[in-house]
């Protein structure tokens, strides 16, 4: 007989609880059932009722108790017939374990969550079929720690999943702000493939567009790697500004660049914030300017137009080239303002000043005639800000 290292034989259960022919002795003892009846017959006399507790579970039917005796008719039954199960031996559960949790381990990793639920099932139909395949041999494999190792695995896969796409989030986040307002990164991310989609939006926008005036002479006076670097302190404070107001920086275009406030986000205020933003450059650049002006004996400011309208804001381009970003007479005009501003001035479009006259100081320059546009616009120059209206700062 196949025993187990310390001499136990594994029962194979002949069916369930209740199987097995039974009668009561007294029915016996009355002569009820004659003695004609047990010739030829194994006959196993014990008790067979509650109360005595005499009685187990048996996998073949784990909700119902199955007396004493009746397992011992079990084993019984399993001598005479010589249908004996043994475990399968260790090297064997060991090998289904490792198959199993390679293809667990390969597959888990690689799909969705819901993939590899599906993978779950398939894998643990797939082990039960190869268990009722080895007990019609005779062998018995541990059901109990592949299907645990197989639950463990999956969610193990998940955890590892999600803390990987999350840290994946954060650097892709990382890198792409540096090219891309963390706005417009945080709308494409919460998006997804909807996001990237070209076409766009109308709404009510701000634009301010901000040029260096003087870096062509500058340029010629330092080397190249001079330039550079004066460059990238300047665009870095115009950067600074524009996040510190909640705006969104656009692109840098050379030496200037386009910012969009109320876009993608919405903003309280964005033709204010924008005008804070644009002071915040030229007050930001009077220690920029020293230097240059000790150093070079040349100096830059900056020239910066603002305007306020409805845009078109969305995905601009092509199918494997795009750029968030606003268009409309709303920009162009802006861009026209800028590029009529001198060395230092901040010059804003009527619709902006009605938003804004009563916290900012201007001074009215008229009406103006500007490039690709038939009629002229009122202008104004921002002389300050207001203290009371910095209650909106953001911090950076």
């Amino acid at each position: 007989m196949p025993l187990d290292p310390i001499k136990r034989l594994e029962i194979n259960y002949a069916g369930v609880p209740g199987d097995y022919e039974h009668v009561s002795y007294s029915q016996v003892i009355s002569g009820e059932v004659p003695p004609e009846f047990f010739r030829g017959r194994i006959v196993l006399v014990g008790p067979y009722t509650v109360g005595i507790d005499d009685y187990y579970f048996t996998p073949l039917a784990p909700e119902a108790p199955m007396y004493g005796i009746e397992i011992h008719a079990n084993i019984v039954q399993n001598l005479l017939r010589g249908s004996y199960v043994q475990r399968a031996p260790f090297s064997a559960t060991l090998l289904a374990i490792f198959i199993f949790g390679a293809m667990a381990a390969f597959g888990f990793t690689r799909l969705s969550p819901f993939r590899g639920v599906l993978l779950l099932v398939v894998l643990a139909t797939c082990y039960l079929a190869g268990a009722r395949l080895m007990y019609s041999k005779g062998y018995l494999l541990s059901l109990f720690y592949p299907m645990l190792l197989l639950l463990l695995g999956y969610l193990v896969a998940l955890a590892v999943n999600y803390i990987s796409e999350l840290l994946e989030r954060r650097r892709i986040t990382g890198v792409f702000s540096r090219y891309v307002a963390p706005q417009v990164v945080d709308k494409l991310l919460e998006g997804g493939e909807k996001a990237l989609q070209l076409g766009g939006s109308r709404r009510e926008i701000t634009v301010l567009f901000v040029d260096i005036r003087g870096f062509t002479p500058l340029s010629e006076a330092a080397a190249p790697e001079e330039v550079v670097e004066i460059l990238n302190e300047y665009l870095t404070l115009v950067a600074e500004s524009i996040f510190q107001y909640g705006g969104t920086l656009d692109k840098f275009i050379g030496d200037a660049a386009m910012a969009i406030f109320n876009a993608p986000l919405d903003l309280e205020d964005h033709c204010l914030k924008a005008v804070q933003a644009a002071w915040a450059m030229k007050e930001g650049a009077a220690p920029l300017q020293q230097r240059l002006l000790e150093k070079y004996g040349r100096t830059v400011q900056f020239g910066i137009g603002v305007n306020t309208g409805p845009a078109v804001i969305g995905n601009i381009g092509a199918s494997f080239r795009m750029d968030y970003t606003a268009i409309g007479d709303t920009v162009n005009t802006a861009a026209r303002l800028e590029s009529n501003a001198q060395p230092g001035q901040i010059l804003i479009s009527q619709a902006v000043y009605e938003k804004v006259k009563e916290k900012v100081e201007t001074t009215s320059l008229g009406e103006i005639k500007v490039k690709g546009k038939t009629q002229g616009i009122n202008v104004f120059q921002v002389d300050g800000v207001h203290p009371g209206s910095e209650s909106g700062v953001q911090s950076l």
